[in-house]
């Protein structure tokens, strides 16, 4: 799991990143920035669902910060 969420958010934010590209690029005259944003959503979704599930198998645990 310390493997997997980083390179989550580095797939996240490459994503973001394409789709500004996208946009400065094709000025609206292509869907790629849509699908770009598409995927970005998915797998933020994706990545929270697996979190949560991690969670409730025990895979990861919350630890008290400032305690």
């Amino acid at each position: 799991m310390k493997i997997l969420i980083p390179i989550a958010f580095v797939l996240i934010i490459g994503s973001l990143f394409s789709a500004l590209f996208f946009v400065m690029k094709d000025k609206g005259k292509s869907s790629r920035a849509v699908y770009a944003l598409t995927f970005r959503v998915g797998f933020s979704v994706l990545l929270f669902l697996i979190l949560i599930i991690s969670f409730k198998l025990g895979w990861i645990h919350p630890h008290d910060i400032g305690q």
